[in-house]
C-alpha cells in the first residue's frame, strides 16, 4: 500500500499477528532444507519472525524504515535470528544463496512497471542457491474483476474485532488496465485514518513469464498456505518457481 512507506499506524491492525501469518510460515519452512530465507518487502516481519522460529536465519529487506523499526522493536524484545535491512527490493544484493526467497501479500504489485517487478524476478533468480525455491504471493486479478462484476469502481466495509473498528474502501479499475486504486478509511474507537494503494495487477501468467526470462520455472500453484491448488477464484495466486532444470 502507498503508505507503508509512511508508516502507517494501523497496518498492524489490518495485517496481525497469529494464526495467519504462522500457518504461512508453517508451509513455507516445508520448502526450505538448508540455507537462510530472504524475504523481499518484510514489513513489520510478520512471516519472517515466526519462520525463522522454524528454520532459523533469515534476512528481511525493505524500503520502509518505519516498518523496519517496528521490527526491530519485536526483535529486542524477543530475539530471533532476522537480519532487517534498508533497502530496494528491485537490485537488493548480498552475495549470498538462499534456500527460500519469497515476497508476499501486495509487495510486488506495489511495483507499477513490468521492468521493474521483472528486476524483482531477477534479483530472487540470482539469490536462490542450487535446489532452492521461490515463493511469489500476488493478488489474482480474476478476484478483482469479480469484486469489480463490471463496475469502474466498488466500495466494501469490513468489520474487525474491537468497539467501533473496521476498514472502508473504496476501489477503482479502469477497463483494459491493470492498474487498481484503493483509498481506506479505518475506523476504531472513535478515530479514523486514510491510507491508499496503488496495485498493477499481474495475471499468473506474466508472472510465469518473468520467472522465465529470470531463468525460473514454475513449480506449483496453490489458492492458500495449506498447500490447496490454485483454481482461480481466490483472492490471492501462490506460485512457486525453482530455477530451469531443478525439480
Amino acid at each position: 500500500m502507498a503508505d507503508i512507506g509512511g508508516g502507517r499506524p494501523f497496518h498492524h491492525r489490518l495485517f496481525p499477528d497469529g494464526a495467519e501469518p504462522e500457518q504461512t510460515a508453517a508451509w513455507l519452512a516445508d520448502l526450505i532444507a538448508d540455507h537462510a530465507a530472504l524475504e523481499l518487502g518484510v514489513g513489520t516481519g510478520r512471516v519472517a519472525l515466526p519462520l525463522s522460529e522454524r528454520i532459523g536465519d533469515v534476512v528481511g529487506v525493505d524500503s520502509s524504515p518505519e516498518m523496519l523499526a517496528v521490527l526491530r522493536r519485536s526483535l529486542a524484545v524477543s530475539p530471533r535470528p532476522v537480519v532487517p535491512v534498508h533497502g530496494d527490493i528491485r537490485d537488493y544484493t548480498d552475495g549470498r544463496g538462499y534456500g527460500l526467497v519469497y515476497c508476499l501479500g501486495d509487495t510486488l504489485s506495489a511495483l507499477l512497471d513490468p521492468a521493474d517487478q521483472q528486476k524483482v524476478l531477477d534479483r530472487c533468480a540470482d539469490a536462490l542457491a542450487p535446489g532452492g525455491t521461490v515463493v511469489l504471493e500476488t493478488r489474482n486479478p480474476a478476484a478483482v474483476d469479480a469484486l469489480h462484476g463490471g463496475r469502474p469502481w466498488e466500495s466494501f466495509l469490513l468489520p474487525y474485532a474491537g468497539k467501533d473498528t473496521g476498514l472502508l474502501a473504496y476501489c477503482t479499475r479502469e477497463e483494459d488496465s491493470p492498474i487498481w486504486n484503493l483509498s481506506y478509511v479505518w475506523f476504531e474507537e472513535g478515530r479514523a485514518h486514510t491510507a491508499s494503494e496503488v496495485s498493477r495487477l499481474t495475471e499468473p501468467e506474466e508472472l510465469d513469464a518473468y520467472a522465465d526470462r529470470a531463468g525460473l520455472s514454475l513449480h506449483g500453484r496453490y489458492g492458500d498456505w495449506r498447500g490447496t491448488p490454485f483454481t482461480g477464484t481466490e483472492p490471492m495466486v501462490i506460485s512457486a518457481y525453482r530455477a530451469q532444470g531443478d525439480r
